[in-house]
């Protein structure tokens, strides 16, 4: 996998594009979503510019492509974010011009469905920023987590090393958005178990691939920005699941896929997230939950017992669908310290 090149970043007082790449769901919802532009500009001092499909809710791939186009051309914007994901930014691709892209480089943050334009950020050798939606993140109720605004704020204005940090307390319970009352206080959290080391005897430093597993599965079956297995030998490959739950046996199915195709025996260091295991469609109860988890971590162990079995694996990081969400470069570096029980990340 060749180097990718960090992009130069925003400072306070720089122009930021707010888009929705993904799915138009602040027309729907505008409570989080103000309250995330409310946080770009005061708590980051950013200003926001927003875009015609920015809050239009079914938006064509092309007026989503038209967007990233004019933002990514302006050289008064400094950064992109995402509004939210989606479950069909497979389609905005083709209407991507990937030479306007690569000749404006410049930080874009989102997660999920934007998976897809990560790694064609990737492929162009731009690094691309996991996590920071301004919906859920930036616009969580009550106050941004801690831990999520200094991964978040180092990853936007800083460069260097950045230490991932062990949470005490998560939460992925969510309450409604179209009541006012949840955003009068923050989600009540819950004790965190910490990461769990698999194989961690050695220390691995490489360039990060990866993203939202579900994502990856569609790519994989559309066969679009995944290159060949060998390219990505020596890398980190960082996976996460989303809030739609996909069983155990299912993520075991995608894992045996990408062990067939050859990818997974390319990473000597593995990242997995923190499963988010409540939604909405599927409320879990507390032992549901902690059933849920441990049937994906199995399911994992198996797939890379079978297909990679020396792999470093590191279950629980907070890098996906729960909260906090520390940001995760892809296409930049990050060093896996099995021995010393240390993640850092290069931004």
């Amino acid at each position: 996998m060749s180097e990718c090149v960090s992009p130069p970043k925003p400072r306070p007082g720089d122009a930021v594009a707010v888009l929705s790449p993904a799915s138009g769901l602040p027309g729907l919802f505008p409570a989080p979503y103000e309250l995330g532009l409310q946080r770009l500009r005061d708590d980051f001092g950013l200003r926001v510019v927003e875009y015609p499909a920015s809050r239009k809710m079914g938006s064509s791939p092309q007026e989503r492509a038209a967007d990233l186009h004019a933002a990514f051309a302006d050289p008064e914007i400094a950064a992109v974010f995402a509004s939210i994901g989606g479950d069909d930014q497979l389609t905005v691709l083709s209407h991507l011009d990937r030479d306007l892209l690569a000749a404006n480089p410049k930080p874009f943050f989102g997660y999920s469905d934007n998976t897809n334009l990560l790694l064609l950020l990737r492929n162009l050798g731009i690094v691309g920023y996991h996590g920071g939606s301004v919906m859920v993140e930036l616009g969580r109720p009550g106050a941004l987590h801690p831990l999520t605004a200094a991964s978040l704020r180092a990853a936007l204005f800083d460069t260097g090393p950045y230490e991932l940090a062990e949470t005490t307390t998560f939460t992925e319970v969510n309450s409604r958005w179209e009541d006012p009352r949840t955003f009068e206080s923050e989600p009540a959290t819950e004790p965190a178990t910490g990461w769990y080391w698999h194989r961690g005897d050695r220390v691995v430093d490489g360039p990060v691939w990866g993203g939202n597993l579900e994502i990856l599965s569609w790519l994989l079956m559309a066969n679009r920005e995944i290159e060949p297995a060998d390219s990505y030998a020596g890398s980190v490959l960082m996976l996460e699941t989303s809030e739609e739950m996909p069983r155990a046996e299912e993520v075991y199915r995608i894992l045996r896929c990408m062990g067939e195709r050859g990818l997974l025996r390319q990473f000597p260091a593995v990242l997995m997230g923190r499963p988010k295991a409540w939604s909405f469609e599927q409320p879990l109860d507390p032992d549901g939950r902690v059933r849920y988890r441990a049937e994906q971590r199995e399911a994992v162990l198996r797939a890379f017992g079978e297909y990679a079995p020396d792999a470093m694996i590191v279950f629980d990081v907070d890098l996906g669908h729960t909260d906090p969400q520390q940001v995760i470069p892809i296409g930049g570096r990050a060093r896996v310290d099995g021995p010393a029980h240390r993640i850092t990340v290069t931004y």
